[in-house]
């Protein structure tokens, strides 16, 4: 009878392990972290009157759609970065792109507590489809990795990639990061190895299947520079926007396939804007801001958010859902309690903060911009000593503005990129292309004075050492370019 007795409760509790179990699989979603390369807001459900993404409008009508979202810093590598380590770059090491040869890596302390290495050790499979650009690359603990989107534009090729780690995880939690490598630039090769111009690929393998022409496009409003050249390079990179919507769809549906669509925590974004001047590497707006979605299935409900968030967010959210402790001293917050729309989130973030130190090995030219979605003020901390870059990834609108009359605002707005004031002040309601600066001017001194105390504050809370001058010398000598 004892015997009996004794195996009746052990079966009680085995079947309340076995519920335990059920309840906290079921508390424990799928993560799927998209990113596009150079992604800024260029989608239909942002705004934009030229693109067409009806996939990507379908996923934001059943996420939190955020109006204004920025990443860390608007390079590719230190963005991803912020994504893996819940860090600014200036908290985490990497400065500037892994592929700059100068030792732009994460701090080495940090490593266990990467992304894919803590939710590995917690019972999750990891994988990768593309582009990491993150250091060190091997000390990620992914259980699959496909590289052949870092460069290649082939969206089927990853989707394939995508069913294969979806099929084999089986019953256990997964974590995949899915990257595009659209709308980045491609290069032309050329004879012995040489590279050649830079440009944006129309169609890849039929897609997207209609293609924009340049008379199809307008300009950048926050670059005026109007030619054909620029307009050809516009009307590409749209192309390519076209293409990673085709891709989401096809994603979409293989997680529906796969049983996989009503369990997945799903964040989408760009990890910067677009590659030309005043966007990638810039602290404007064009630069920082990217599309910002998240799905979070019996979490969100779907709106569109004015929250501030960050791209230091995605850390501590995705631990959140899979229920890590967070690490200490990490900058981001989990979203979820700006998820829900009824939530009043009375203690979010008031301000948003983004950063430049390094794109490539040179210039070094760190920036801090700080905004409380009305006004925004840029802090140009080496202003007189050196100047920025006037171009990326052969961007030519700097050299065309040259051509314009000295008082025109696109002349003086790239000038001013190239060699700014220690302080840019704009106000994003009424100049969103921030071509006034108004730092300095009498009727906005009071803006100017409470964003540089909020800017002041966040650097003491996040502990930015760039703040000290001889913490920029010594950062600048150890990451000097090799002779």
């Amino acid at each position: 009878m004892h015997h009996l007795y004794l195996f009746r409760r052990l079966g009680a509790v085995a079947v309340l392990l076995a519920v335990a179990a059920g309840v906290l699989g079921a508390d424990r979603p799928n993560v799927l972290l998209i990113t596009a390369d150079d992604l800024g807001l260029q989608l239909s459900c942002y705004g934009d009157p030229i693109a067409n993404t009806p996939n990507i409008d379908r996923l934001a009508d059943q996420s939190v759609r955020f109006k204004t979202a920025y990443v860390s810093q608007a390079s590719c590598s230190p963005s991803r970065s912020s994504m893996f380590t819940g860090l600014y770059p200036h908290g985490n090491g990497q400065y500037g792109l892994l592929n700059a040869d100068v030792g732009f890596r994460v701090h080495e302390p940090l490593v266990d507590s990467l992304l894919p290495n803590v939710l590995k050790s917690h019972g999750y499979r990891t994988g990768i489809i593309g582009k990491l650009h993150v250091g060190p690359e091997k000390a990620f603990a992914f259980d699959m990795r496909h590289g052949e989107g870092f460069g290649s534009r082939d969206v089927r090729l990853q989707i394939d990639f995508a069913r294969e780690f979806l099929t084999q995880s089986g019953d256990e939690p997964w974590f995949l990061m899915f990257n595009l490598f659209d709308p980045h630039v491609a290069r032309k090769p050329l004879p012995g190895g040489r590279r050649g111009p830079q440009f944006f690929p129309d169609s890849v393998k039929g897609l997207p299947k209609n293609i924009l022409a340049p008379e199809d496009i307008v300009p950048w409003p926050w670059q005026q520079i109007d030619t054909s050249e620029q307009r050809k390079k516009i009307a590409g990179y749209y192309n390519c926007v076209h293409r990673i919507d085709a891709a989401i769809g096809m994603l979409e549906s293989v997680l529906q396939q796969t049983d996989n669509w009503n369990n997945t925590l799903i964040v989408f974004l760009g990890d910067h804007g677009p590659p030309f001047t005043r966007g990638k590497t810039s602290c404007y707006e064009s630069g920082l801001r990217v599309p910002f979605l998240v799905r979070w299935p019996g979490v969100s409900q779907p709106h569109a958010s004015d929250r501030l968030v960050s791209s230091v967010d995605i850390y501590p959210t995705i631990l959140d859902a899979a229920g890590i402790d967070l690490p200490s001293h990490r900058h981001g917050n989990s979203l979820r309690t700006v998820l829900n729309q009824q939530n009043d989130a009375a203690d979010w973030r008031r301000t948003l903060v983004g950063e430049f130190h390094y794109h490539g090995a040179t210039p070094f030219f760190p920036r801090r911009a700080i905004t409380d979605g009305w006004y925004k003020l840029i802090h140009n901390l080496r202003a007189g000593e050196t100047t920025a870059s006037d171009s990326v990834d052969g961007d030519r609108a700097y050299a065309e503005a040259q051509k314009l009359p000295t008082d025109h605002p696109a002349r003086v707005a790239m000038e001013r990129l190239k060699n700014p004031p220690e302080w840019e002040l704009y106000d994003l309601e009424n100049d969103p292309i921030e071509f006034q600066n108004l730092a300095g001017d009498t009727d906005v001194a009071d803006a100017q004075s409470r964003l540089q105390h909020a800017l002041q504050q966040w650097q003491a809370q996040t502990e930015d050492p760039f703040v000290d001058p001889d913490f920029r010398d010594a950062v600048q000598q150890r990451h000097k370019p090799k002779p």
